[in-house]
């Protein structure tokens, strides 16, 4: 949205990209995105991704495996959780 407001001062994209500290990629495609739909082709979308696929259950359980931290689960050599250890 800051992009946006940029945009209708006529600020350029190059400058948008300095400002906001964005990729000029990005600056761009936001660019072409405000011209073509206004701010509305700019708000966001909600998360991308595939949606969880674990029951209730599970997520319930595995906040509670978090919460006891890695040593509690045998992981004594330091005190942080993995992708490679949550998979486990």
């Amino acid at each position: 949205m800051q992009a946006a407001e940029l945009f209708e001062q006529n600020i350029k994209p190059p400058d948008v990209t300095r400002r906001l500290r964005v990729s000029l990629k990005s600056a761009y495609l936001w660019h072409q995105m405000w011209r073509d739909g206004g701010v509305q082709a700019l708000a966001s979308r909600g998360p991308s991704g595939s949606r969880c696929r674990l029951s209730p259950r599970c997520l319930e359980k595995l906040a509670g495996y978090l919460d006891e931290g890695p040593t509690a689960h045998g992981w004594v050599e330091d005190q942080v959780w993995t992708a490679a250890r949550g998979r486990g």
